[in-house]
């Protein structure tokens, strides 16, 4: 027997479509019957991936006790965060305010129109943990509701009433964007790395992609981290290059050393349990991986590090190998849990490794990666690097190109042996926001490797989304699966795609690209823009809920508000459209009092406002045909100058774009030679032809 979420495509509400709750999907039905029935409403949010929405659902949606609890006094919706973030976002504003934090499984309880007044996260079904047990919250809900009903009133009324101020996010700073927000920024990361461990804070500890990839871009750029302000206290002056790359790569290599990393598949895990990288929340999302690997293919760019390519390299294969539909779009997430344990799949006892590899092998192989009888992690163990093979090579005395050789050889035996084992669940929804994020990805990677595949990639999702997310006449949807889109897209959906457009278009300048990118931008003018400065998180045309939310905060993806301000940039100096440049600057305005005073819940935006203030930058080179100097093509595009658009394109190509891109108007290789066009604050310099490009990149 299935419920109501058996219609429903995504899989999170698949998951629960045998419990006896008798579910609801978020729907106009669902509120007419409380009305009707004048019942206190039930909404539990979580997401495929997550494992304490598993243990919640066992313990309690499939409890026949619970269950009929549930069905005689309330009525329950069940959503996906990640179908419905818009949703997530209020209620999960709710919650925080209501007990001091957040997390998922979230559960909240509503009056008639979508009113909250009581919530929490996970609840046991009895009281352990410290916690309420579920049943008992049932009931105490129901009793304040049939005899308390004018206080959860009242209570309801200011909850909404603070939510209507909150989401719409922190005040905007009333004077001029300042470049000291930048250096202020970069010392607080500098004061808050783990400098045994790397990273920020403690455990549980979060990989910070969009910190991460300031630094690094601060490291290219040194003129941004200097605190020009002659009254700044010693805590906000700027930081040298030298410490912040040290933060950097001290936690870039200690993550892809640790258990958070995948050492036989690829990819990242959700986080780190502990301190030291060590025990991950095993979950693999799609957008840390197309996060990570971006900014560990701008490390290999700035220090040309063969390590940061190989950590590249092995993510984006993980993503075209196990992430990725036949279609092209990617996959959403993995979950942590399989066969009903939390990890399964990616541990190891030294017994399988011993089969697999032999004794001799098999003893060097579980010495670098900590495998022991004993266990890392519950009797079994976790595979991580202790310390970087090159000083396991010199400590042996062998040559680190072999060690690592057979390492690879090792590794390719144990992932096939894993191969065989019952692996985690998969989401298989595809979200435009997050397939745009690792568009931007394969992009990055393919300019720190030069590896076709990459792009193949990133053009083979771009054409999904052209072709499967469509939402006729105009727009996009959020969500698709099997075949069939839903929900109209949000703003991270469309900033999102817009940035990725305008990283695609370097790499693969064409007049679809760019087209693509116009759209996107003119909707989120004419359709997400507040008077007020910057970007409402839904559309004019989206449902109308208690609260309406600005995304002006990095989470665990960078803010909407940012990501707008970034791709509009960036289009208005390809198109030199200045109501897209005005937009952009109207989002970092509205992000300018989370700058100035949350450096750590700001890094993408700082990243944009580093490019807003620096000169304009343009790097073009045009080659005769597309086809000719590909080794040209591939240093140019290399090349990490993280204020400057690079193009690399053909002249049939110019001629093509010379109308809708006016970088490119007038501008055609000389004598039938590659030739290189640099221009800053709109001077250009006399153009390098032929072997003056090739010394140029030398």
């Amino acid at each position: 027997m299935v419920n109501r979420l058996s219609e429903c495509t995504s899989p999170y509400l698949l998951q629960h479509q045998h419990n006896p709750v008798d579910w609801f999907p978020w729907c106009p039905e669902a509120f007419e019957r409380a009305r009707e029935q004048d019942k206190p409403m039930f909404l539990s949010i979580g997401y495929a991936a997550c494992h304490w929405c598993h243990v919640m659902e066992h313990e309690s949606f499939e409890n026949e006790e619970i269950a009929s609890i549930l069905n005689q006094h309330f009525v329950s919706i069940k959503v996906d965060r990640e179908e419905r973030p818009d949703l997530d976002q209020i209620y999960m504003q709710s919650v925080q305010m209501l007990t001091g934090s957040g997390g998922w499984p979230m559960s909240v309880f509503m009056t008639h129109d979508g009113r909250p007044f009581y919530g929490g996260t996970y609840w046991p079904p009895d009281s352990r943990y410290g916690r309420p047990g579920f049943g008992q919250v049932l009931l105490a809900i129901l009793d304040a509701w049939n005899n308390k009903r004018e206080e959860l009133a009242q209570q309801s009324d200011q909850i909404v009433q603070h939510l209507q101020s909150a989401c719409r996010g922190p005040a905007a700073h009333a004077g001029d964007l300042d470049g000291n927000w930048i250096a202020r920024a970069a010392r607080w990361l500098v004061e808050h790395h783990d400098a045994r461990h790397g990273g920020f804070g403690g455990a549980p500890k979060f990989p910070h992609a969009m910190d991460l990839s300031l630094l690094v871009e601060l490291c290219a750029d040194s003129a941004q981290i200097t605190d020009s302000d002659p009254n700044a206290s010693s805590a906000e002056t700027g930081v040298t290059t030298s410490e912040l790359a040290r933060v950097a790569r001290h936690t870039l290599n200690k993550m892809s050393g640790g258990g958070i990393y995948d050492h036989l598949g690829g990819g990242f895990a959700r986080y780190s349990v502990d301190e030291r990288w060590l025990v991950p929340h095993f979950e693999k999302m799609l957008y840390d991986n197309a996060l990570l690997a971006s900014v560990y293919a701008d490390a290999a760019r700035l220090w040309d590090d063969v390590e940061y390519e190989r950590v590249v390299c092995e993510t984006l294969d993980y993503v075209i190998r196990d992430m990725t539909n036949e279609l092209g779009g990617y996959y959403s997430t993995e979950d942590a849990d399989s066969e009903g344990v939390e990890g399964k799949f990616y541990v190891w006892d030294p017994a399988e490794i011993r089969t697999l590899l032999g004794e001799q092998r098999a003893d060097r192989f579980c010495e670098i990666f900590d495998v022991a009888s004993t266990g890392n992690f519950e009797g079994a163990n976790i595979l991580h690097l202790q310390r970087p093979l090159s000083e396991v090579a010199s400590s042996l005395g062998i040559d680190a190109g072999l060690l690592r050789t057979e390492i690879d050889q090792d590794r390719q035996l144990l992932l096939a042996a894993r191969e065989k084992r019952v692996r985690p669940g998969l989401d298989d929804k595809v979200l435009l926001g997050w397939n745009a994020l690792m568009i931007s990805g394969m992009v990055r990677g393919y300019r720190a490797t030069a590896e076709q595949r990459f792009l193949d990639s990133a053009l083979g999702a771009f054409q999904f989304v052209r072709q499967h997310l469509g939402r006729p006449p105009s727009g996009l949807w959020h969500t698709w699966r099997e075949g069939r889109p839903s929900l109209a897209a949000y703003l991270d959906d469309y900033a999102f795609w817009l940035d990725a457009l305008t990283e695609l278009f370097q790499v693969h300048a064409t007049p679809e690209v760019l087209e693509a990118a116009i759209e996107a931008a003119d909707i989120l003018l004419e359709q997400f823009r507040d008077t007020d400065g910057g970007f409402f998180f839904t559309s004019n045309h989206h449902e109308q809920l208690v609260a309406r939310s600005k995304d002006l905060v990095d989470s665990s993806i960078p803010s909407g508000n940012a990501m707008a301000a970034s791709g509009l940039l960036n289009l208005g100096r390809l198109t030199e459209r200045d109501d897209y440049r005005e937009a952009a600057k109207s989002a970092l305005q509205a992000s300018s009092g989370v700058m100035r005073d949350s450096p750590q819940a700001a890094g993408q935006a700082l990243r944009v406002l580093a490019r807003w203030l620096a000169p304009d930058s343009e790097t073009i080179l045009l080659l005769p045909d597309e086809d000719s100097h590909a080794d040209l093509r591939a240093r140019i595009l290399k090349r990490f100058e993280p204020q400057t658009l690079t193009l690399a394109v053909s002249d049939q190509q110019a001629a093509q774009l010379e109308s809708s891109c006016p970088l490119l108007r007038h501008r055609r290789s000389l004598d039938g030679q590659p030739t290189l066009y640099v221009c800053r604050d709109s001077v250009c310099k006399e153009p390098l032809v032929g072997p003056q490009v090739d010394a140029s990149l030398n």
